[in-house]
């Protein structure tokens, strides 16, 4: 007899050229996550613009009024599914009003004007994305730890292995090849110091690609999570006390950082962000002040701080880089939860663009 796996395993190509595409989209109304719609085309596709434009009900999302409630999704990014296999697609949206104006919470559309700007063009932003994340029981306690208790003090669990100090990891690797077949550039993955905790990292991607495949890969994780009855947690800071929070480190270089005599270049991209910190806070996640207390890997919230391998501090400059004069730095500030699109952009238009 056929079991429900069967049918989710169906290979459509054996009998038909249709194809799934999952339009994925971004929920800023109700709750902070992807959430997605899915349609049959007729035949395999390989580039955005050639799918067709789809609603959704915006009202439902809180993204809309119930009396002009259609939202317009203009795709944007394609990516292999995981899940379905063969032809079929995950695809990266974002909406529009009816007009063609992007909505209130559609911030790829203000990043990519920041991204195709010539100036910023020319300069090839480089992105790579250290994301953390916590895998939580339906309960909302963290995974492996007592029920309504506490495990060890933090110290054995980063990078650890065994039972006692690895708890998740078949959903992480899991993730990790998912994300390897759907196409995104995700570069590694590792266990973070709170048990339970996990990162993984996404890059070097360029320019508005990092905000795409940072959204990608984090549906990708919920749809893992969802299989496996277990909730992911971009939370900040998911459990009070002394235990280490949840960032969204991102590290940034230019052509200009890249080249000779870079480390200037580097130097003067530092003093801009230090002159916008409190505006770049403001967009940084929602919680991050219960994250960046200045304890646990941070810096405080309220001051701008910068050093060479000092994961104390706001932005961090690696030891290879002071060696060879040039390359990368990191920004330790943003958030588990922060939204790609505005932090990358953000970044780029701080440190490459006159201040206005």
């Amino acid at each position: 007899m056929a079991s429900l796996h069967d049918f989710v395993n169906l290979d459509l190509s054996d009998t038909t050229e249709k194809i799934i595409a999952e339009y994925i989209w971004l929920c800023f109304g109700f709750l902070i996550a992807p959430v997605s719609v899915l349609q049959t085309l007729p035949g395999p596709v390989t580039n955005p613009s050639e799918l067709p434009k789809w609603n959704y009900d915006g009202s439902s999302t809180n993204q809309a009024p119930g009396d002009d409630s259609e939202v317009i999704l203009y795709p944007r990014a394609i990516f292999k599914d995981p899940f379905r296999k063969g032809n079929n697609i995950l695809v990266i949206c974002d909406s529009y009003t009816p007009a063609g104006e992007p909505i209130p919470t559609n911030k790829r559309a203000k990043a990519a004007e920041i991204f195709s700007n010539p100036d910023v063009e020319a300069e090839e932003p480089w992105f790579g994305i250290e994301q953390e994340y916590t895998l939580l029981t339906m309960s909302k306690w963290p995974l492996g730890w007592p029920e309504n208790g506490y495990p060890g003090p933090q110290g054995p669990y980063y990078c650890g292995n065994g039972a006692d100090k690895a708890f998740g990891r078949d959903i992480v690797d899991a993730h990790y090849k998912a994300c390897l077949y759907a196409g995104i550039n995700i570069s590694g993955i590792n266990g973070e110091v709170m048990p339970g905790q996990w990162e993984f990292q996404v890059g070097p991607s360029v320019g508005i690609s990092a905000g795409d495949e940072v959204w990608a890969a984090r549906y990708i994780l919920e749809r893992i999570t969802e299989i496996a009855g277990v909730v992911v947690s971009f939370d900040p800071k998911p459990v009070p006390g002394d235990w280490n929070g949840a960032g969204a480190h991102t590290n940034y270089s230019t052509k200009s950082m890249r080249g000779d005599g870079g480390i200037d270049v580097i130097n003067a991209a530092i003093e801009k962000l230090e002159a916008r910190h409190t505006e770049h806070i403001a967009a940084y996640g929602e919680g991050n002040e219960r994250r960046l207390t200045g304890n646990h890997e941070t810096a405080s919230i309220n001051q701008f701080t910068w050093g060479v391998a000092n994961r104390g501090a706001s932005v961090r400059i690696g030891r290879d880089t002071e060696k060879q004069g040039k390359g990368y730095f990191e920004d330790r500030r943003p958030a588990s939860n922060m939204d790609p699109y505005v932090v990358t952009s953000m970044i780029a238009e701080t440190t490459i663009l006159p201040a206005a």
